[in-house]
């Protein structure tokens, strides 16, 4: 900097005070951190899911056997809690009281003479073993199962109005039901219901299901009802609210990155799912991890990306996959992602518990801190991803996504340390360290996945770049007015419908979303001909919240970047603490050199970052909080 902070921010305070926001607007500054914080979930839940294993063929025997693994493996003790019963635990919805009915003679515990079947002593029991208990829903009438099951064996019995047990009518019944009578702690809600039943669906037209008009739409984000969607898990949070006064629950929203959940659904449920259902093959990991792995600015304490659940024991995946076991384990660990066991772990061989075990990378996971990977270097066939970890390390992974053995180099820059002194490494799957400076070179096995702690010195050595915080980052408004599919995500040949068809189109919205140390669709950073290598890279009419944990100095240089298309409209940049402006910049074009600007936040427990646009028009314009950074002096 060429300009002492001082001086930076005595020049601001000359700059003219911007008008008065409207209270309404959605860019007005709150003085608030909006994300989702109820239910518990401060670090990515943790446990095992009845449904790769069992789908609906699912009893009492599979599940209590599964929970006794859980505890007898030793993976209890190491964070593995929960123990979700998925779709087909139903049998029946009564229709003159609407009480949901268990499947009998599955679940022997439940039963209690004389009055309805109760998961109570089931839940009391998993709560006995020092473990907690999940039940599955939908959002609609009806469930997945019974609009895509190859036949009814598992599926509800009884009439069309008996066969509808999904929450839609019923959301305070049925969340009383299953958090205060039955009390189980997590609750995941599909979405097959209000996206499958309508008029042309053929067991609607053939009379065994009612019709619901769909306002979920996977494949074309423009075709769902968005506000509906939204509406109705807000019923299911304030059912939430009114049923657990001590706030212990989770809730899984399972929308599969439809409905333009991505830029919402942090502010509403625990985990929500980027994906459609994973299979145990390498192609569709690829799938589910990329629908999340760029989506670290939507991700907090509290509320986590879910690319869906952990696919090792299965195919590509299994015992002889050991290589692919690990990458898909730590990839998962790096994004955050919940570590929900997908395996029948009564069966399980002890190299994958090994897998699920190493408490090196579950605490890479769990870390307190909250701050999904960032990419540091990206292709086709490797990438880098840079964790900032609340020990002051960082953790990095090395990702072959290719079959073919590979050469890396990872450099000291890429995890924004200095070059001129010691880089340390260990390795968190065997333990070995190593020391670098500027660069070494790693050779990388097919499928493949390093992963390490590294300790060095910072480029930034009084505070951290916004980019390395992304768990204290959300975009409460990121500029994206056209949801748009995201044609960057892997589209694997092992969907539900494998090569039948023409094969999938992008359908995960999302594209133009914040991203950290790139420009919104991926592009360099630069304002002006100048390149950042670190930033925040945010679309115009644009509303940032940042955590302050005891920083006294915002500073960025800002500007449009140089991949706007609209070289014509310019935007302007506000800070805010607290809800109050404490630094503006004039107006900025394409082609004007980014302007320097820098804000005291000495006390600031929000910071709001603010980017307006002259135009809502499209093309979107991108623009550039370049080397954005909280200091400490």
């Amino acid at each position: 900097m060429k300009m002492s902070w001082a001086a930076l921010l005595a020049m601001f305070a000359a700059l003219p005070v911007m008008p008065a926001q409207a209270k309404d607007e959605p860019l007005a500054a709150t003085g608030r951190w909006s994300p989702y914080t109820d239910g518990r979930a401060q670090t990515p839940p943790m446990g095992w899911s009845s449904w790769n294993a069992f789908a609906t063929d699912i009893d009492e025997d599979k599940i209590l056997g599964s929970a006794q693994a859980l505890v007898r493996d030793g993976l209890a003790a190491k964070g593995y809690r929960y123990v979700n019963i998925d779709d087909g635990w139903a049998m029946q919805r009564r229709v003159k009281d609407g009480a949901l009915i268990i499947r009998p003679g599955r679940f022997p515990l439940t039963n209690q003479p004389g009055r309805n079947a109760s998961f109570r002593p089931l839940t009391d029991k998993l709560h006995g073993m020092g473990l907690k208990a999940g039940i599955y829903s939908d959002l609609g009438r009806n469930t997945c199962s019974q609009a895509f099951s190859p036949d009814e064996t598992d599926l509800p019995k009884g009439s069309v109005l008996e066969r509808e047990i999904g929450l839609y009518g019923h959301i305070d019944q049925d969340i009383d039901l299953f958090f205060s009578k039955w009390g189980f702690d997590f609750i995941k809600v599909d979405g097959c219901g209000v996206r499958a039943y309508g008029p042309d669906s053929e067991k609607v037209q053939t009379g065994k299901y009612r019709m619901l008009p769909p306002i979920l739409n996977m494949d074309f984000v423009n075709r769902s009802d968005i506000p509906a969607v939204q509406g109705l898990f807000g019923q299911i949070n304030a059912a939430l609210d009114r049923n657990n006064p001590d706030g212990d629950y989770l809730l899984s929203l399972c929308i599969w990155g439809a409905a333009d959940v991505r830029s919402w659904g942090k502010n509403v449920g625990n985990i929500s799912r980027t994906s459609d259902d994973i299979n145990p093959s390498w192609g569709r990991m690829l799938t589910n991890f990329d629908t999340a792995a760029k989506r670290a600015f939507y991700a907090h304490p509290g509320s986590w990306n879910d690319p869906d659940m952990l696919n090792i024991g299965k195919g590509d995946f299994d015992e002889n996959h050991l290589t692919e076991a690990r990458s898909h384990m730590t990839m998962w660990a790096m994004i955050n992602a919940p570590l929900m066991i997908g395996m029948d772990l009564r069966q399980a061989p002890k190299s994958l518990l090994d897998i699920f075990g190493n408490a090196k990378v579950i605490a890479i996971d769990q870390d307190p801190a909250g701050h999904q990977a960032v990419v540091a270097f990206d292709s086709d066939d490797v990438q880098i991803f840079v964790k900032t970890l609340s020990t002051g390390e960082k953790a990095v992974a090395i990702f072959n996504r290719s079959a073919a053995p590979l050469e890396v180099d990872l450099t000291a820059a890429q995890m924004k340390y200095r070059d001129a002194t010691d880089v340390t490494l260990v390795d968190l799957w065997n333990g070995q360290k190593r020391s670098f400076r500027t660069t070494t070179k790693m050779p990388i096995a097919g499928h493949q996945t390093l992963l390490f702690t590294a300790r060095g010195s910072r480029m930034l050595d009084n505070g951290l770049y916004l980019s390395e915080q992304p768990g204290n980052v959300n975009p409460a408004v990121d500029g994206v007015t056209q949801p748009t599919p995201d044609p960057t995500i892997h589209r694997s040949a092992t969907g539900w419908q494998r090569t039948r068809g023409s094969g999938e189109g992008p359908i995960y919205a999302g594209w133009g979303g914040v991203q950290p140390d790139r420009a919104p669709y991926g592009e360099t950073l630069a304002i002006n001909g100048k390149r950042f290598d670190t930033g925040i890279g945010v679309l115009a009419n644009s509303r940032l919240e940042v955590r302050n944990h005891g920083y006294r100095h915002f500073v960025a240089t800002v500007g449009v970047n140089d991949s706007a298309r609209d070289t014509n409209r310019a935007a302007t940049f506000a800070v805010y603490g607290d809800g109050k402006l404490l630094a503006n910049s004039r107006e900025l074009k394409w082609g004007s050199a980014g302007q320097q600007i820098a804000a005291d936040v000495t006390g600031v427990k929000v910071i709001e970052l603010v980017t307006r646009s002259t135009s809502s028009s499209a093309p979107p314009l991108p623009t550039t909080w370049a080397d954005a950074a909280l200091l400490k002096r």
